[in-house]
């Protein structure tokens, strides 16, 4: 297991800081790298705060998805707002949530799905992040706005450019 990683440079009250815990082995992760992204998704949704980004295995992520969701298996990310979309009137620090991401299941939908592990975790990431911020997708118009909203982050703070021509978001396309 890798040690917590926060990105430099987000020490204000008023910016964000993400801590990345990686606790499998199947993929190596660039911590740094997924907190960067993960930071400039929540900054890009005018959040502020604290957000643990967390890589697990597909057993761990099975049982939070069948404990948390009500569902069996795994999947590919959970996310767990906490005070994003209430946060505390006092000095307290902001906990935005929590992003779970199981990096072995990613690997299996990627060639199917964003193209490539590296885009498929991205996707994750963002997806996971926008979760916390109270985006969903559980209707055609909220689903609308959610992918939007990940191509325009992908496409600045990931890619910084267009999407690569094997990138889709949802499965199937």
């Amino acid at each position: 297991m890798a040690d917590p990683v926060s990105p430099t440079g987000v020490d204000a009250p008023s910016e964000v800081e993400v801590v990345v815990e990686d606790q499998q082995t199947d993929v190596e992760i660039d911590a740094p790298r997924w907190a960067a992204l993960a930071a400039h998704t929540l900054r890009a949704e005018g959040a502020r705060g604290e957000l643990t980004l967390t890589f697990v295995d597909a057993d761990e992520i099975a049982a939070l998805n069948e404990e948390h969701m009500g569902k069996s298996g795994p999947t590919d990310v959970l996310s767990f707002p906490l005070d994003a979309l209430d946060p505390p009137t006092t000095g307290e620090p902001i906990l935005l949530g929590d992003v779970v991401v199981c990096p072995a299941v990613a690997a299996e939908a990627a060639p199917s799905h964003a193209g490539s592990l590296d885009d498929e975790l991205a996707l994750l990431v963002v997806h996971g992040c926008l979760h916390v911020m109270g985006h969903d997708h559980a209707d055609p118009d909220e689903t609308e706005i959610m992918r939007a909203r990940e191509l325009e982050v992908l496409t600045e703070h990931y890619w910084h450019g267009p999407a690569p021509a094997g990138f889709r978001q949802e499965q199937g396309q």
